[in-house]
């Protein structure tokens, strides 16, 4: 089964409420935070000038020392991020240092082939049974995106622009379905997401684990790394799809198709003995193309729902790169209820999901 991935261009009615920056005016946070927020707008490509302005509304609690801003420069920390940064290293030249990093333990053998084959013949089981083993229930997907235009449209007065969409997801009969509820904080009477343009992916919780363990997409798999992920030490398994079985991509503007092969990681839990994190990214797209790239995190976590636990969707991220602009979508699914005619859900502001909870440590 083909997955979707659509987008529309630019949507620029919408300005980027950056990181709820009045939310988070004068925060105190410590050089692992900031360190560790930097780094992701690196990776999401961040729109420079925003990054330097929400770190001119912030106070270390330790000393930021010029290595460390070096490093982050080096790493692709823009311009107005660097300077802001030496500010804040000026500011804190009195502080406490960061404690030291912990002492790293010995780091741990690969498993050997025949407990790599018991592992990946448990995920196989898993996720080919995966949707079948699951309640009903409906819960709240609460979705951010943002685009940021290539630099040449910045210069002709295009804007970093985004959006918040929560929407209804019920899981019925293992079959699942969507209902946008609200849009930029206003109610919407039983909408779509599609009909507000920019970056959409479908497909992506019910199929993505199945389709990549299914013995006719072919997927060639690999030992990768141990990986800590929410405190937990988990196995794993890099993995490749061939474009034949691959990742459908469509630009609406121009109506362009083009079936991408992919690549990822699948992490493994020996304490739940469940699948808790995929890693999703296309592979050869031509450079004609709209679409250059694309990047997709989906994680699980444990979740009650009525009297039971269950292995449900925590986050899913999508990182975008097109010929016109940079494009994330973040989406937390929350408030979790047992389907029935009793369940009842208030829309509204929801907490994201913490970082920590997200923070994946591949052993070195």
């Amino acid at each position: 089964m083909l997955k979707k991935f659509r987008f529309s261009g630019l949507f620029l009615a919408f300005f980027l409420a950056f990181v709820s920056t009045a939310l988070l005016a004068q925060r105190s946070i410590t050089v692992d935070e900031l360190v560790t927020f930097i780094k992701s707008q690196i990776k999401a490509k961040g729109d420079d000038r925003q990054t330097a302005d929400f770190l001119k509304r912030i106070r270390l609690t330790q000393k930021l020392d010029q290595r460390t801003v070096e490093d982050l420069q080096g790493q692709g920390a823009g311009p107005r991020t660097v300077a802001a940064l030496k500010t804040l290293a000026e500011e804190s030249a009195n502080l406490p240092a960061p404690p030291p990093p912990p002492k790293a333990l010995p780091p741990k053998p690969p498993p050997s082939a025949e407990e790599q084959a018991k592992i990946m013949g448990e995920m196989r089981d898993y996720a080919m049974n995966y949707t079948m083993s699951l309640p009903n229930y409906i819960c709240v997907q609460t979705t951010h995106r943002k685009q940021d235009p290539i630099e040449a449209l910045h210069r002709e007065g295009y804007i970093a622009n985004g959006d918040t969409i929560q929407e209804l997801l019920t899981y019925y009969d293992h079959k699942e379905s969507y209902t946008v509820k609200m849009y930029n904080g206003k109610s919407v009477a039983n909408g779509d997401h599609l009909q507000f343009g920019g970056v959409t992916s479908s497909g992506e919780f019910g199929t993505m684990m199945h389709d990549i363990f299914d013995p006719d997409s072919g997927t060639e798999f690999a030992w990768d790394n141990w990986h800590k992920l929410r405190g937990d030490l988990m196995y794993g398994f890099a993995y490749h799809v061939d474009k034949e079985h691959g990742y459908s991509l469509l630009d609406v503007e121009t109506k362009a198709e083009y079936t991408s092969a992919y690549k990822g990681v699948v992490y493994w839990d020996p304490s739940t003995n469940a699948i808790m994190r995929i890693t999703k990214e296309t592979v050869g797209i031509p450079s004609t193309f709209p679409i250059r790239d694309v990047q997709i995190t989906l994680d699980y976590d444990l979740t009650k729902v009525g009297d039971g636990m269950y292995i449900l969707p925590l986050h899913y991220q999508i990182d975008s790169t097109a010929d016109k602009f940079t494009g994330t979508n973040e989406a937390d699914f929350r408030l979790y209820r047992k389907y029935g005619a009793e369940a009842t859900i208030t829309f509204g502001d929801t907490a994201p999901v913490p970082a920590d909870k997200l923070k994946d440590e591949p052993q070195k």
